[in-house]
């Protein structure tokens, strides 16, 4: 209970912070801005940053590759959808760059990690510039700040598996119909079909409604089921929503 009330403050302080930033902004340019615009706007910087907003068109149009610069456990567990994964912690990580674009420098690359007081993408992004790459920005508010404003949350088959095994307070949604639920699904999971959504299903899922921060994974048929369901609870308060994107006869497989 300690440490879930830690969580919930930190990501309540990364928030205030964005906050914080945006006021500054508004009395600087003399000009209303919302929190989806707001950058934390640090002197100096290496590498420039993009808001939410602009994040947001950035994965809409393909226009940039984007990259998790956290490490791989922490990566499976949960990332920006459309992200790869370049742990920047490793002496290796601009080599793991060249290769992810193939060598051309020019590349648009977007960075993110641990939201507003996270160094890595920070790190790799001036690693990256001092190596020749020309066109290197960072998402600096990060995954705390993305999880709050109602970003998707992405989760790969492993993360899903040590959740399942390993967090016993979990909870586990599956998007799937009615039926297809009745016929079998993983042991202690919910239905809420996705076909279901417009006609209420979230008003009667058993959320938890006790804790906000509890941890909400998200599986249905295959990704859209999954993502249909995520989309309907971006704009609920639970903020430690992730999806699966994989079929559920791999999760399945995967769990026995």
């Amino acid at each position: 209970m300690a440490a879930t009330k830690i969580v919930r403050t930190n990501v309540a302080r990364l928030v205030l912070a964005a906050v914080m930033t945006l006021a500054a902004t508004d009395a600087a340019i003399g000009e209303s801005v919302g929190i989806y615009q707001a950058t934390l706007g640090e002197p100096n910087q290496i590498t420039p940053e993009v808001s939410t907003e602009q994040l947001r068109r950035i994965l809409a149009d393909g226009s940039a590759i984007v990259i998790d610069a956290r490490k791989h456990s922490e990566y499976v567990a949960g990332h920006i959808p459309g992200a790869g994964n370049v742990d920047a912690t490793r002496p290796e990580s601009v080599a793991s760059v060249e290769r992810l674009v193939k060598g051309d420098k020019k590349k648009a690359l977007v960075l993110y990690c641990n939201g507003p007081f996270c160094q890595a993408s920070k790190q790799l992004g001036e690693q990256l510039v001092a190596a020749g790459f020309t066109q290197v920005r960072r998402y600096q508010l990060g995954m705390p700040i993305w999880r709050a404003l109602g970003g998707p949350t992405e989760i790969e088959l492993e993360g899903v598996v040590r959740i399942y095994k390993v967090d016993q307070t979990a909870v586990f949604f599956d998007a799937r119909s009615a039926e297809e639920f009745a016929k079998g699904s993983l042991p202690g999971a919910h239905n809420v079909p996705a076909d279901k959504l417009s006609s209420g299903a979230l008003k009667i899922a058993p959320l938890p409604e006790n804790d906000f921060n509890t941890r909400i994974v998200l599986f249905g048929r295959d990704a859209a089921q999954a993502r249909a369901l995520a989309d309907a609870l971006s704009t609920r308060p639970w903020h430690n929503v992730t999806y699966f994107p994989g079929s559920f006869e791999t999760l399945r497989t995967a769990i026995k």
